[in-house]
């Protein structure tokens, strides 16, 4: 037997700030760019009852660990649920259970973060949000790390979200956090703009983009999901989390390809690249660059170990046994 250290999202909750996330996978990115295994999600569709079942993984050999995600959304209960297995890299034994639904919006949200400091100008002070659910304040509490903002404009259709989104925040950062009530009024003259939607139809107009904004897109999962327009991917430097992924599930990637306007060979480089050096980010201040963020399990093995390690040091959680297969698999 193996004690397993099981942990509840309310276990999770205060373990790790947003820049220790932020941090943990930005280095799960860089053992990425060096060779590190990992692949796209796998999604399993049901009609009757309707949901969904995913899951994808990967290995980090530098920090000695690996395991992956398994979610359902839908189904009978109309709910999602997200359980994250953790295994040591090199005994192969589980090391931890996580109850992954409160650490998912600042996983996702440092992995955005990585990509707007490893993508956007330097002086980039002018940050603009489509979307002002979990993932959106997951991305705004990760990215607030990586750049000094001091305007923060968020739009989503429903008035009152909005509102209360910029009200939490500009109360929690420095920066000028406020609604607005367009798109376009959201990205005009925006450093950086982060869409964190669930949409199917692009959200915001690739006319509206400057010449050197940064675009994070992590809402496009999907071939059927799309937040960006075939001319900001045709414009960009485009970087997804995972190469493969961009003919996989990366929504606005396929459909500029069906629209005829990229080829496959758009794809600059994967975010590990970039993060490990062996390819270039941003090579100009007038260059438009995009990071696809669909979710891999890099960022998430990566949180899982944070987490997991700051949880044996506080001595949070609860101890759960796993029997070796030399000993129950027998058959008997």
């Amino acid at each position: 037997m193996t004690d397993t250290l099981f942990l509840t999202s309310s276990d999770v909750d205060t373990l790790a700030t947003p820049s220790e996330y932020v941090d943990a996978v930005r280095d799960g990115y860089r053992q990425r760019g060096e060779g590190a295994p990992a692949q796209p999600r796998s999604k399993f569709l049901r009609e009757d009852p309707e949901g969904m079942f995913t899951a994808y993984a990967a290995i980090l050999p530098d920090t000695g660990v690996m395991g992956g995600y398994m979610y359902s959304a839908g189904f009978g209960a109309a709910d999602a649920w997200f359980m994250t297995p953790l295994f040591d890299a090199e005994s192969g034994a589980p090391l931890a259970l996580l109850d992954g639904a409160s650490m998912n919006p600042f996983k996702t949200g440092a992995v955005g973060a990585v990509g707007v400091d490893e993508l956007a100008r330097d002086d980039a002070d002018t940050l603009a949000i489509i979307g002002s659910g979990a993932q959106a304040r997951g991305q705004l509490h990760a990215t607030a790390t990586v750049r000094e903002f001091t305007d923060v404009r968020v739009y989503s259709p429903t008035p009152e979200n909005r509102a209360a989104f910029a009200s939490d925040f500009d109360d929690a950062l420095e920066a000028d956090v406020r609604a607005v009530d367009s798109n376009t009024a959201a990205v005009t003259g925006a450093d950086v703009v982060i869409t964190a939607t669930q949409a199917s139809e692009p959200v915001i107009d690739g006319d509206d983009l400057e010449p050197g904004t940064h675009v994070t897109a992590m809402g496009q999962y999907s071939p059927d999901k799309r937040e960006l327009d075939a001319e900001t991917i045709a414009r960009a430097t485009y970087v997804p989390d995972l190469r493969e992924r961009a003919t996989m599930d990366a929504g606005s990637f396929i459909q500029a390809l069906e629209e005829g306007v990229i080829t496959e060979d758009h794809v600059h480089a994967e975010l590990g690249d970039v993060v490990a050096g062996t390819e270039p980010g941003r090579t100009s201040d007038d260059e438009l660059t995009v990071f696809d963020s669909g979710g891999t399990g890099i960022e998430t093995v990566a949180a899982a170990s944070l987490l997991y390690e700051r949880a044996k040091e506080e001595g949070v959680g609860q101890t759960i046994e796993f029997a070796p297969a030399s000993e129950a698999l027998t058959g008997n």
